[in-house]
């Protein structure tokens, strides 16, 4: 496709903040998310640190009544994020600009792509009081279990349900996909909608990631695999111990950038590539030399048609693990040996949004970019010595370029690497 891909919306939502600014202020004023949990008495499990979303009520993030009964708690954050992005785009406007049959091939060329966890353990939990009920009977329990289970369940705990009810509200009514990928479900959401206008199968569409992981039985599996932190995220610093979870949701409007121009949209960045790819270790394994990082990047670096030299910062996937870190350390001095451009990571303010988490990053690499800075990790205080020197520094530093390189993880071995470059604010 001969027209470049361009961002001309952004939303975001988690523990830091209900807007980009808001949260964007949060990440360069050093002030974290992360406290003990309140959703539940946590009190008595061994890890009890979480970046909640709180102060925000259900109209608040999606104002239709009749659908709180029919989505869970991550469906209102990636309905949320991804109607905010579409407000801030103007696409609704334009389209009621337009003559009806224009307007009906403007739906019929919008595409919705959605990054979602999968499912968590919470939606199985409507079932434990007829569980507990029954008593070990089984017979018991299947003729009683309707009276306390939402008849809802079922399509309450559809993965695409925020796919769904983007394309309802907005009218979007092309091109599509849920991806359920772990932690690089909202990454690839956005690699895929560009992608699928890069071929010419659309000519806009919104990308989403959305997740909600704080619950019981996610938290202590997670602490069982010696994964979260006692304390705090401190990603890269000598005496991390582990990440922390984070909910919430992160959106962006893609469209061609002669179609935006025409409609005079303000554009707030190109997209440049992406790369993805898997070290075939394991479901937890990592391998110590980065190997899947510097695939991933040196695969995005020929994607978006720009050098290592180009890109002028990189938010790291930095989720605070001691395995992870290093490796990722590795992975990135591999591409870049000596010459790193500055490294951050947002994880210390907003948690890891799991299937949310590599998205969430890119709005903010963007809205760095766009601010020329580098935001400060406050949490470090002595980087370890197996990833020094690395440049990750505990004050603000400037941007070399303007493009960023984004850094995603997940479990199975997944790395993504995305590539974008930020227009001025």
């Amino acid at each position: 496709m001969n027209s470049p891909i361009v961002f001309t919306g952004l939303g975001a939502v988690c523990g830091a903040g209900k807007t980009v600014e808001e949260i964007f202020e949060a990440i360069i004023g050093g002030r974290s998310a992360i406290k003990e949990i309140s959703a539940w008495d946590a009190s008595c499990w061994p890890r009890r640190l979480a970046a909640e979303i709180t102060g925000v009520d259900n109209r608040t993030l999606v104002e239709d009544r009749k659908l709180h009964k029919m989505i869970s708690k991550t469906d209102m954050f990636g309905l949320y994020a991804a109607n905010t992005a579409l407000q801030q785009s103007g696409l609704a406007a334009h389209r009621a600009s337009l003559d009806t049959a224009t307007a009906v091939q403007f739906s019929d060329r919008s595409g919705i792509f959605a990054g979602s966890g999968g499912g968590n353990y919470s939606c199985n939990y409507d079932f434990f009081p007829a569980l507990a009920a029954a008593a070990g009977d089984l017979k018991k329990f299947g003729g009683q279990f309707s009276e306390s289970v939402n008849p809802m369940w079922l399509l309450r705990n559809l993965p695409n349900n925020v796919l769904c009810h983007v394309g309802i509200r907005h009218n979007f009514k092309g091109a599509n996909a849920c991806i359920t990928n772990h932690c690089v479900s909202g990454a690839l959401a956005v690699a895929e909608a560009a992608a699928v206008i890069g071929a010419g199968e659309a000519d806009r569409a919104v990308a989403v990631g959305h997740d909600a992981p704080l619950e019981p039985e996610s938290l202590q599996h997670f602490q069982r695999l010696d994964l979260l932190a006692a304390q705090m995220l401190r990603p890269f610093d000598r005496d991390r111990d582990g990440t922390v979870f984070g909910e919430g949701a992160a959106a962006l409007v893609l469209e061609k950038a002669t179609d935006a121009q025409a409609r005079g949209a303000k554009i707030l960045g190109e997209w440049l590539g992406s790369g993805c790819v898997t070290e075939a270790t394991g479901v937890l394994k990592i391998r110590p030399d980065g190997d899947g990082v510097s695939r991933a990047i040196e695969m995005a670096l020929v994607d978006a048609g720009v050098s290592r030299n180009e890109i002028g910062l990189i938010v790291a996937h930095g989720n605070g693990t001691r395995a992870s870190d290093v490796s990722e350390a590795a992975g990135i001095r591999h591409v870049f040996g000596d010459k790193i451009p500055p490294v951050t990571g947002f994880k210390w303010a907003y948690g890891h949004l799991i299937a949310a988490s590599g998205i969430i990053d890119l709005v903010f690499a963007l809205t760095a970019l766009q601010r020329k800075i580098v935001p400060a990790i406050p949490v470090l205080d002595l980087i370890d010595p197996e990833i020094a020197p690395f440049p990750v520094s505990q004050t603000a530093q400037i941007p070399r370029g303007d493009c960023a390189l984004v850094v995603c993880r997940g479990f199975g071995g997944m790395n993504v690497a995305l590539i974008v470059r930020a227009f001025p604010a």
